[in-house]
């Protein structure tokens, strides 16, 4: 039995064995003057009849004549007549082998692109609800700012919150780069994409259905507008413009304090660089748990928010991460008899994000742009050529 094997290694294709399959004669054959050869055509090895050797040697020199005669046909000859044989004459079974990697880890871009479009309209849907929620904010001299156990202690200081929004720029850009050397950046991204919309849905809903008054005096809000609709189109728009930040002078509204949106977006950020990066980088990420702890401590010195908004934008933050994990590395809770966890109301778009990933996301980095076939084909015939 003779076989062939022909592996394709491409990470793009599931990987096909193909085996070929040919029988030989069993019947027994005589190699004093032919050879069989794979195609059918016999090679007669046929000594010389004038060969000084065979007449003087008698049985040995007709040996070492038959020797010669078929030492003629060279090693790639041989080699060339059995491989021209083995593809006219062979039967073939073809054996599929699918490539786990593959199959367990799809890239579809499409679905990262609609939790991109769920994550951007709960965005601009929560500076819809902060124009809203800002006519009413009850004024200072009405209702005060509510009593606070951080700020009984802790007097404020101005440029702290300058230090939170410069430390969640930092921290969503570190996250950005990382996103883009990450090999499975097209799951990740719908994971963080998926997230973000639903945190930021969560929050127009606290901040719409329960209004605090401002945590200090020292915060001046701009005038309401009440009817004047062009005027809040204009106010979304600058605050759309601006990221929501106070650096960008695009956030003179109140009203959006229960739960904090810096918060969530500190913690949110260094949690994936955490999940999605290998644990030798250890420095790395103290350095991330720095700047998102502090950038969260200075929010509560800079008055900013209630120390409960900033309590309950981490506990909501944190556990849907876990909760999105934990479903996502281990399918069997999901198809467990109680299923607790499938009883979650975005369990449906989890299954739609995450149906064909039936394997743990493993941190691994490559190139955000890959090379051209014409540079990958000579590197591969360099590569090649080195190894032999």
């Amino acid at each position: 039995m003779a076989a062939s094997e022909l592996i394709k290694d491409d990470d793009d294709y599931p990987t096909h064995v193909e085996v070929t399959v040919t029988t030989e004669d069993p019947r027994p054959t005589s190699m004093a003057h032919v050879m069989k050869v794979a195609n059918g055509n016999p090679t007669r090895c046929s000594s010389s009849p004038t060969s000084p050797s065979a007449i003087s040697d008698g049985r040995e020199g007709k040996k070492r004549d038959h020797g010669s005669s078929c030492g003629q046909i060279g090693q790639s000859q041989l080699i060339r007549l059995l491989t021209t044989g083995l593809r006219r004459h062979r039967e073939y079974v073809k054996i599929t082998v699918s490539d786990d990697r593959t199959d367990q880890l799809p890239k579809e871009w499409w679905k990262t692109g609609v939790a991109f479009l769920f994550a951007l309209f709960n965005l601009i849907f929560t500076t819809v609800i902060i124009t809203v929620v800002h006519e009413r904010v009850p004024d200072k001299s009405v209702s005060p700012p509510l009593p606070d156990k951080f700020f009984d202690y802790v007097d404020r200081v101005p440029w702290a919150f300058t230090v939170t929004e410069v430390n969640g720029l930092i921290l969503v850009g570190l996250w950005f780069v990382q996103w883009l050397f990450l090999k499975h950046k097209a799951i990740v991204g719908r994971r963080c994409f998926f997230l973000i919309g639903t945190l930021y849905m969560y929050r127009c809903i606290t901040m719409y259905i329960t209004t605090l008054p401002v945590p200090g005096n020292h915060m001046v809000c701009a005038p309401k507008l009440y009817n004047n609709s062009t005027g809040k189109i204009w106010r979304i728009l600058r605050l759309i413009s601006g990221g929501g930040l106070s650096l960008t002078g695009s956030h003179m509204m109140c009203g959006d304090f229960l739960y904090s949106g810096h918060t969530v977006m500190l913690t949110l950020s260094y949690l994936f660089i955490k999940e999605y990066s290998p644990p030798w980088m250890w420095l790395y990420h103290w350095l991330c748990w720095l700047l998102s702890a502090s950038g969260i401590v200075c929010i509560l010195i800079a008055h900013e928010h209630y120390s409960i908004d900033v309590v309950i934008g981490y506990f909501v933050t944190t556990r849907i991460f876990w909760w999105y994990h934990t479903m996502a590395t281990a399918h069997a809770l999901c198809e467990a008899p109680n299923k607790y966890l499938s009883r979650i109301w975005w369990n449906p778009i989890f299954t739609f994000l995450e149906k064909n990933v039936q394997a743990v996301v493993p941190v691994v980095f490559s190139w955000p742009v890959s090379l051209p076939m014409s540079c990958r084909q000579r590197y591969r015939i360099v590569q090649g050529g080195r190894d032999e």
